[in-house]
């Protein structure tokens, strides 16, 4: 029989308060993306494309997997950003099958903008969201 973890009040505290600090800068993000005329998950799949490890592959079902979403919606995605010339397909040219998504300069243009207003987002609120982290990993209730 294993032993229950309680929580103290302290540590309920501590979690709402780290999951304040997320929130607070996913709603900047949210605001940021529709002030440059996206929605939030157009610019996490911009972001996603850009953003992939050296040496994966920017398919579509890693980039669904990246945000968590179904095949069909991460298409849906990129019809409408392809739609707006902020991305790309292209076909592998080792598998022709295979088709890549890519952003175009619009698409970087757009990306870097608002990630420069997440950069000074984060200068901002960095201190913060790492304390609150820190706080959270150093409460040890029995």
């Amino acid at each position: 029989m294993s032993a229950v973890q309680t929580f103290s009040q302290t540590d309920i505290r501590l979690l709402a308060d780290f999951r304040f600090q997320i929130h607070r800068f996913l709603h900047f993000s949210q605001e940021q993306a529709r002030a440059h005329g996206l929605e939030p998950r157009q610019h996490q799949l911009l972001l996603a494309v850009a953003g992939l490890p050296e040496g994966t592959r920017p398919v579509i079902g890693e980039l669904a997997a990246r945000l968590f979403i179904r095949h069909h919606s991460a298409v849906e995605l990129v019809d409408r950003l392809c739609d707006r010339g902020l991305l790309r397909r292209t076909h592998s040219e080792a598998d022709h099958r295979e088709v890549l998504v890519s952003l175009t300069r619009a698409g970087e243009a757009v990306l870097h903008r608002l990630s420069r207003a997440h950069r000074e987002e984060l200068d901002k609120l960095g201190p913060e969201l790492a304390a609150s982290l820190e706080a959270v990993l150093q409460s040890k209730s029995s």
